[in-house]
């Protein structure tokens, strides 16, 4: 099972091993303030006051705000005026940068081989929020992109508890490594019966993305190892036996907490929380100190075969 990792002195070598172990990075307000005196991150209480009195717009659709760092752009606010979302966009703008300067300092193995992803501002409350199966947070998943694939790079994500009185809670269970065999034969992909059209599927795509010029690429947007991840990510939650059986960690992170976490490995899941920021990082997997535990290598050495589709 995972541990809690509170961040001190520790090489960040050794903070990156416990990562991609499928442990969770925590970082108190003091222990920001003592050991990254020098960085603006998370946010100051003005802007704290700004995020709680924010709404979010079709909240069946949208799981959160969401601020694109590469277009500048906030999606999911409720209407508002042209000043309060302007201010908004601007909180959320310098989280993201706040976020990636911190984790360069408390991540350097990582520090410039990581894509900056989206932020996200969840002002809603975790706890009885009505949502379809697959979209719901409480139900312990690990995490994929079906509109972003990776490609077999890692999911890191931050995430800041903002509401000043209430604990934000977790749950927890296996890593990927542990619940990886039980869903490729589950779902037929890979490891499964050699005869199982999904496998058959799979090994084709393979074999015909290792062969592709690198220029062409691009048009294939998922690899096959986003197409198995997006299935595990479902499955886990349609599998009502999983969701039972499954063993269980529940975490609590007080108002001011921030966490580190591979969400691609650990399985997780939020129970009750309203007031949250994240920002996530794609890390390339040539950055990884520890890659034979990555999902990418657990698929592969399931499947016998390449899972990623060549770079540009």
């Amino acid at each position: 099972m995972s541990r809690l990792v509170a961040v001190g002195e520790q090489p960040a070598a050794r903070l990156c091993a416990e990562l991609e172990a499928g442990n969770i990075l925590f970082c108190d307000r003091e222990a920001i303030n003592l050991y990254f005196p020098r960085t603006a991150f998370p946010i100051s209480a003005e802007e704290r006051e700004f995020l709680l009195g924010q709404k979010q717009t079709s909240a069946a659709y949208h799981k959160n705000i969401a601020y694109r760092p590469g277009e500048d752009r906030v999606t999911g606010l409720d209407k508002s005026e042209a000043a309060e979302a302007e201010r908004l966009r601007k909180i959320l703008r310098d989280y993201s940068q706040s976020a990636a300067e911190f984790l360069e300092k408390l991540l350097p193995p990582y520090a410039g081989k990581w894509k900056l992803d989206f932020a996200s501002y969840r002002p809603l409350e975790e706890k009885g929020r009505p949502a379809r199966t697959r979209a719901r947070n409480d139900l312990p998943h690990v995490d994929s992109f079906p509109t972003r694939p990776t490609n077999g790079d890692r999911i890191l994500r931050l995430f800041t508890n903002i509401n000043p009185s209430k604990n934000r809670v977790w749950i927890t269970s296996e890593t990927f490594e542990a619940i990886a065999p039980r869903f490729a034969e589950a779902l037929g992909i890979p490891g499964a019966p050699s005869g199982h059209p999904a496998a058959k599927w799979l090994r084709a795509l393979a074999h015909r993305s290792s062969r592709l010029l690198p220029g062409l690429a691009p048009f294939i947007r998922r690899s096959p190892y986003d197409v198995f991840m997006h299935r595990c990510h479902n499955a886990m939650k349609e599998d009502a036996a999983f969701q039972a059986e499954c063993p269980k960690q529940r975490w609590e992170f007080p108002p001011d907490a921030t966490w580190i976490v591979f969400t691609d490995c650990l399985s997780h899941a939020v129970l009750e929380g309203q007031y949250a920021l994240e920002q996530t990082f794609l890390v390339s997997r040539e950055a990884l100190v520890a890659p034979e535990r990555s999902p990418l290598a657990v698929l592969e050495r399931l499947a016998g075969y390449s899972l990623t589709i060549p770079a540009v």
